[in-house]
């Protein structure tokens, strides 16, 4: 798969096309709106300075990479694309109205895959005539760092479809780990309701959050807390995220602390906003 572009210049989007191009491979990313992909650039040549400047790659590496990435806002190059992937906002609605637009402009051999860190790859792929050429490739954030790619089978993804994927990413330098679609994959599933909980904690005046994040990273050898990693996310993906593993599984243990949706409400989002469970840019 050489032809491979990426929809949504975001910070999975721009960090998938990074990824993509310092392993070699020529990525077209595109966003609705030019000032997005231009800053997806800079981060991007931001990024790989501060490889440059470590010494973990040269100056002539890094023009290299980002002369692999093409960015646009006109849909026309997926007409020829191999793969797809999207890293849109994570919301269903808005992710299977893209996928039935793809559906109708790409080959029909063309992948399409998904970055979605909770949907169901079955809905999603209900939205296309081609189910089975439908997969999840959920990225690790920060994608350039993380080597973990979940790559999700829908019920209809085809072996072909899932082996195309694992060797993608392998070309990517991840490592591909195979998980089915339930609510959640694995990452979410485990992950959220220990932020979840942590947030119950605060909210209860069990601790601060400081002491909380402690407990876990003195504790439990994990190198961020559960609250600093909540702020990292982002607020507002950790409670569409449970939204999505309650109404996926019905289960009454997946139920948003109200803190969190207080501070949803509030715009508390996290890094991304300046405010979460810490300050940042002060």
């Amino acid at each position: 798969m050489d032809n491979i572009v990426v929809i949504g210049a975001g910070t999975m989007g721009n960090g998938i096309a990074h990824t993509a191009a310092t392993s070699g491979l020529s990525v077209t990313l595109i966003d609705v709106e030019k000032p997005i992909l231009e800053r997806a650039m800079s981060t991007i040549s931001a990024n790989l300075q501060r490889g440059v400047d470590k010494g973990r790659v040269s100056a002539d590496e890094k023009r290299a990479a980002l002369e692999r990435i093409r960015t646009t806002t006109d849909m026309q190059p997926i007409a020829g694309a191999d793969i797809v992937i999207e890293a849109i906002i994570e919301n269903l609605a808005a992710k299977s109205g893209l996928f039935e637009k793809l559906d109708r402009l790409t080959k029909p051999e063309c992948i399409l895959a998904s970055n979605t860190s909770s949907i169901s790859i079955t809905k999603i792929a209900a939205a296309t005539r081609r189910p089975d050429k439908v997969i999840g490739m959920h990225f690790m954030n920060p994608v350039p760092v993380m080597p973990l790619v979940e790559v999700i089978r829908g019920m209809a993804t085809s072996d072909d479809t899932y082996q195309r994927v694992e060797g993608l990413a392998k070309r990517m330098g991840k490592t591909a780990i195979e998980v089915n679609d339930y609510p959640g994959f694995i990452s979410n599933r485990v992950l959220m309701p220990m932020i979840n909980e942590a947030i119950f904690a605060l909210h209860e005046g069990v601790a601060t959050a400081q002491s909380i994040d402690g407990v876990m990273k003195l504790g439990m050898n994990h190198p961020m807390g559960p609250l600093q990693l909540a702020d990292f996310i982002g607020l507002d993906v950790c409670l569409a995220i449970l939204r999505v593993l309650e109404e996926g599984f019905g289960d009454p243990k997946y139920r948003p602390c109200p803190l969190l949706v207080k501070m949803v409400d509030a715009g508390w989002l996290g890094r991304k906003s300046g405010r979460g469970f810490y300050r940042y840019g002060e």
